[in-house]
């Protein structure tokens, strides 16, 4: 559990402060709104617990992934609610989901539903709350579940294909980067102290080669800590709404990767919102849950100026078509599955049909990036080498002559 400090007024109309013991910041509001309390704010106790709770925040998506899927066991072998979270909790490993399910035992216990239960919890994906309340509402709770673990299950064998295609091409620029680094803070202010000693008259590009090399020793960790500065701070602005929209806009103009970042998105929202209609959730509440979970701003933005305009009765296809944000090709696909009225389904299709073009482009792009890096690699090391090897061997034809 974590700290927070509770704001708070009694029915005098008393006001004071309090420090708290809490699961998440809703949680401890909900817990002195249900005593009569007039809940002013709720804040995390000091800058140890604010980190505490980002980090709580952090759930483990194979964990909870494990965790509905044996959630879903019991309960279709005829084990109530209660029973069946009493059981996990005595099984469950990890630190933070025992906490969440320790806190939604209890307040089922009370009498609230389990979706608001977990919906307490940041931690908690909204996708899989809005999907309980859907099974929840229809009575078929453990066909949605099934639902959400086979859109988990899809998810991240998706996700693992990327990182697989990621995994060498990350690897040999981390080896350039350590290559290059070793080379101007450590071999060329070698050199630089062998020629110094020679006296001997050396080439231009050689004499600038030398003073990169004993300026960036010099300077090394004063560079360190600019980065490292310079990285907090743009980590810091792109968490920022400008921030965020303008990197977004930077990445989806660029050529290739852009388009791969857009399917990848599109796919990602089409999966959801199949899942969330296919549990028996309303359309407009569907894309909401959708698109608050793109980590694309320009999607997120675009999505939620669609489902207005769904909203007042238009359809999905001309919405989105809108805010041109989708691909021609998707937008028709969802118009034929409007008019057929086979809208999930088509809605598979699309993801199915982006996430085979995502890895087909990211294959592609791989192939053509890969010995890319390798000639600029050969070009910028073989420079190198050739300008501190230049002179000796100006140096041995002179002693030949």
């Amino acid at each position: 559990m974590a700290e927070f400090v509770v704001k708070i007024a009694d029915e005098r109309g008393h006001t004071h402060q309090q420090v708290e013991h809490g699961y998440s910041m809703a949680e401890v509001r909900d817990r002195f709104a249900a005593q009569g309390y007039l809940v002013h704010w709720v804040k995390p106790q000091g800058l140890l617990s604010g980190l505490t709770m980002r980090s709580a925040r952090k759930l483990k998506q194979s964990t909870f992934l494990v965790f509905n899927q044996q959630f879903l066991t019991l309960i279709k072998a005829g084990l109530p609610i209660l029973n069946a979270l009493e059981l996990l909790i005595k099984r469950q490993r990890d630190a933070n989901l025992r906490q969440i399910l320790e806190n939604v035992r209890e307040r089922v216990k009370g009498g609230e539903l389990l979706s608001d239960a977990f919906a307490t919890h940041p931690a908690v994906p909204r996708i899989y709350t809005t999907t309980l309340m859907a099974g929840e509402k229809s009575g078929n709770i453990d066909e949605v579940l099934t639902r959400y673990i086979n859109f988990q299950k899809m998810t991240m064998s998706f996700r693992k294909k990327l990182l697989v295609s990621l995994i060498y091409p990350t690897l040999l620029v981390s080896v350039v980067t350590i290559m290059v680094m070793f080379l101007f803070t450590y071999v060329v202010p070698k050199f630089a102290e062998l020629f110094n000693s020679l006296d001997a008259k050396l080439p231009s590009i050689t004499l600038f080669m030398l003073a990169v090399g004993v300026n960036a020793q010099k300077y090394l960790p004063i560079f360190a800590v600019v980065a490292v500065l310079g990285g907090f701070l743009f980590w810091q602005w792109r968490k920022t709404d400008r921030g965020g929209d303008q990197i977004d806009r930077v990445i989806l103009s660029l050529p290739l990767l852009g388009d791969i970042r857009l399917k990848h998105q599109v796919a990602t929202f089409s999966r959801m919102l199949a899942t969330l209609l296919q549990g028996g959730l309303p359309l407009v509440p569907s894309m909401e849950t959708a698109g608050s979970s793109m980590s694309s701003r320009r999607i997120l933005k675009g999505v939620d100026r669609a489902s207005v305009r769904v909203r007042e009765g238009q359809g999905l296809a001309a919405s989105l078509e809108e805010q041109k944000i989708f691909p021609d090709l998707a937008v028709e696909m969802l118009e034929v599955g409007e008019s057929t009225g086979a809208l999930p389904a088509m809605l598979n299709s699309v993801a199915e049909f982006y996430e085979e073009d995502v890895q087909t482009a990211l294959s592609a792009a791989m192939a053509l990036i890969e010995p890319l890096i390798l000639i600029i690699m050969a070009i910028f090391v073989g420079g190198v080498l050739i300008s501190l090897y230049l002179p000796i061997f100006s140096l041995g034809v002179q002693g030949a002559r």
